[in-house]
């Protein structure tokens, strides 16, 4: 595990796809060129600033000894070689006709077969083979996107204390379109494998987080995750571009040379551009349908603009984008039937994948340019567009679907689907004046020109580093025979001690019902030999009500502390204790909320006590328990904000309660009453962190989970509490040794 290393220095295994060079054979020869677009271009401007290393598909389907060792000796790239069938099955499969549209939000036209979903799995390990076999302990694995998404896990196998990031280029889909997705579980046990998890917006790193805690019962706390005794980052990333390659485009002959070309043949005329992949993502039916309708609205421009359309081929074999491309040349044909004039065409339409030369020349001539994808992760032509304007002019129009929208704000932004709206905000674009062009674009241009590529990189690579040191942290706090022979050393040689120990979760395991956890002989048994030394004080302090304490716990000599911290009962009094006067008239008003969500959710009940109510959900399937439960405790925490209560939201359940009473208040009572030369505290949940807070640095305070917390160590499950206490005694079994 990496220990407070530079990322300079180490190499860096990225896991794509496709690698940055692609090799195909002609008449016996392999020829080696790099590949176009993609990750690797996106990259490109910070290659040597770190050791890259690339695993991902050659784009051959066969192997030789010879093309791998060129690949790893000139390119530093590691091959995996995949067959017809696995491109077919995995990629052109499930990549393609599964992933790509249903995180794409396009639900009706996803397919889901199960052979697809083997071949998936099949490749995913066949990239992990791969890794394993030419990782070096200290290599960071950087894996990218939705064709290896179950590549974490499966490297966390093998490479346990691997450092592993995985970024996501494509949106994440809403809770309720991921649901549809039969394997659902598997991809999400499978991205969090990684230690951060990287997406472009908070819109998509939500949709993630919802789906982990309503599929897997797994919330969050400041995008943090535990899974499996591990922490895991979940981040918002916003992918930048290589900002003065753009803005400094202007300046090279050859592009100078290519906007020259391009205004003999659009002469003097406003251009508005239009540049996409061939996907039915990119909306462009939907952008020729809206600019028929600006021609039909504004006649004036007629013979005066001309729209730039220029389509990359895009999965040319595959029968939807071959229908596509139909619809688009159709289009095309009937607008310009339509409309052209003798010496005025109003599409000039290209179906081609155009240089870098070209592309910029079409970046500062273009007056407007129309960014309009229906669903999109990102989309960098926006940011490149505005990069390019080293003058300041130019106006994009950028649909609200776009990732690039949440940063590029000062564009005009539409909404893909309404024809009129963008007809308008074309009309608006062509006629905006020359200041607040300038002033729209140097706005966006300051954002981008900070927040490039390099940033980019380096952020993300900052948090994956401090995700590992945190796994460190709490690696350090985990309770450890040297630990514990300090602990029960320290146990013995002080004569005044004072034990807090919570139940749910800390002395029993959570169980369906709060009314079949009640505690056994054994567990009776141990706490009575805990408070039989005079020098002992045992405190349970718990969420429990003061009549189950009772009826459990009397006939022990512990001291009890019920409802968090409401109730106190000292093992030399036979009455409870209310830490103040409180009141409980509130609980009429909450009582039917819960009730209705009660009645929504099958399973769930409602437990009330005096000062307090609850609703648990623990034995409700997870999907639709975690569901609702974020959505009762967004509604109880608006209805609550004006009265004196607090809402928590602890394991399978939310309870409501009075605020400024808890457990940390409480346990001042016995403190303060006394001067312990011994402090023990252990619990599980967030009710127990205002007790850990307040308890001297030397105090043994214990996490039961592998979680970030005010106590000073932790232990990973509740199944080690008991034998800890019963290490503390010397007690083997139920006899004291």
């Amino acid at each position: 595990m990496l220990k407070g290393k530079k990322l300079i220095g180490h190499r860096i295994l990225i896991a794509s796809n496709r690698l940055p060079i692609s090799v195909e054979r002609r008449k016996g020869k392999a020829y080696f060129h790099p590949s176009v677009g993609g990750l690797a271009t996106a990259l490109s401007s910070v290659h040597n600033q770190y050791q890259w290393w690339w695993v991902g598909w050659s784009g051959t389907k066969s192997f030789s000894k010879k093309i791998e060792s060129k690949f790893v000796s000139e390119f530093r790239c590691y091959p995996v070689f995949l067959t017809k069938k696995d491109i077919e099955k995995y990629y052109q499969g499930f990549c393609n006709r599964t992933l790509w549209p249903l995180f794409h939000y396009f639900p009706r036209i996803t397919k889901y077969d199960s052979s697809e979903w083997d071949y998936y799995k099949k490749v995913n390990q066949v990239f992990c083979n791969r890794i394993v076999d030419v990782a070096n302990p200290d290599d960071v694995i950087w894996i990218h996107d939705y064709h290896l998404m179950l590549l974490p896990s499966l490297l966390r196998k093998y490479l346990p204390e691997a450092t592993i990031g995985f970024f996501l280029h494509i949106p994440f889909p809403p809770f309720g379109i991921f649901r549809l997705l039969p394997w659902r579980k598997e991809i999400l046990n499978g991205i969090l494998g990684a230690d951060l998890i990287g997406f472009h917006t908070f819109e998509y790193s939500n949709n993630f987080l919802d789906s982990v805690l309503c599929l897997l019962g797994k919330d969050h706390e400041l995008g943090r995750i535990h899974n499996e005794n591990r922490i895991i980052k979940v981040g918002v990333f916003p992918l930048g571009i290589d900002f003065q390659r753009y803005f400094t485009a202007g300046k090279d002959p050859q592009v100078n040379s290519e906007i020259r070309r391009l205004r003999n043949i659009i002469g003097k005329r406003k251009v508005v551009l239009s540049i996409d992949r061939l996907d039915y993502t990119k909306g462009i039916p939907e952008r020729l349908d809206a600019f028929n309708t600006f021609l039909e609205n504004n006649p004036k421009w007629h013979g005066n603009v001309t729209l730039a359309l220029a389509v990359t081929p895009s999965r040319v074999n595959v029968h939807e984008y071959q229908l596509l491309k139909k619809e688009i040349d159709e289009l095309v044909g009937r607008i310009n039937g339509k409309y052209s004039t003798i010496d005025w065409s109003p599409i000039l339409y290209v179906h081609q994948t155009l240089p870098f030369h070209t592309l910029a020349a079409l970046y500062i001539m273009a007056d407007v340019a129309l960014v309009t994808p229906i669903r999109d992760g990102m989309n960098l032509i926006a940011k490149e567009y505005i990069a390019a304007s080293s003058n300041g002019l130019g106006v994009l129009i950028l649909s609200e679907m776009a990732g690039a929208a949440r940063e590029l704000g000062e564009a005009i932004i539409v909404n893909p689907n309404n024809k009129q709206e963008i007809s308008d905000a074309l009309n608006l674009a062509l006629e905006m004046s020359t200041k607040e062009q300038i002033l729209r674009n140097t706005t966006m241009q300051k954002r981008l020109r900070f927040y490039d590529i390099e940033l980019w990189t380096r952020q993300f690579f900052d948090q994956l580093f401090e995700i590992k040191k945190l796994q460190e942290t709490l690696e350090a706090k985990l309770i450890d025979d040297r630990i514990k022979s300090k602990l029960i050393t320290d146990y013995h040689k002080n004569n005044s001690r004072i034990i807090f120990l919570d139940y749910d979760g800390t002395l029993v395991p959570f169980t369906e019902s709060p009314r079949k956890s009640t505690p056994d002989d054994k567990l009776l048994e141990l706490l009575e030999q805990l408070a039989e030394p005079p020098e002992n004080e045992i405190v349970l302090i718990t969420g429990r009500d003061r009549s189950t304490l009772d009826k459990w716990f009397r006939k022990l000599n512990i001291s009890l502390v019920g409802e968090h911290g409401t109730w106190i009962k000292t093992k030399k009094s036979n009455s409870w204790e209310i830490i103040e006067p409180l009141q409980s008239d509130w609980k009429r008003e909450i009582r039917p909320t819960l009730e209705l969500y009660v009645d929504r959710v099958p399973g769930s009940f409602i437990e009330e006590k005096e000062f307090s109510i609850a609703w648990h959900y623990r034995n409700v399937k997870t999907e639709g328990g975690e569901l609702q439960a974020k959505e009762l405790m967004a509604l109880l925490t608006s209805i609550s904000a004006n009265i004196e209560i607090g809402v928590l939201h602890g394991n399978k359940v939310i309870e409501l309660k009075n605020v400024g009473i808890n457990k940390g208040r409480a346990a001042l009572r016995f403190l303060s009453k006394q001067n312990p030369q011994f402090i023990l505290a252990i619990g599980d949940d967030s009710t127990d962190e205002s007790l850990f807070q307040l308890l001297p640095q030397n105090a043994y305070s214990i996490k039961v989970g592998i979680e970030s917390s005010y106590a000073r160590f932790n232990l990973t499950s509740q199944s080690e509490v008991v034998p800890l206490l019963k290490e503390l005694l010397n007690v083997t079994g139920d006899k004291r040794r």
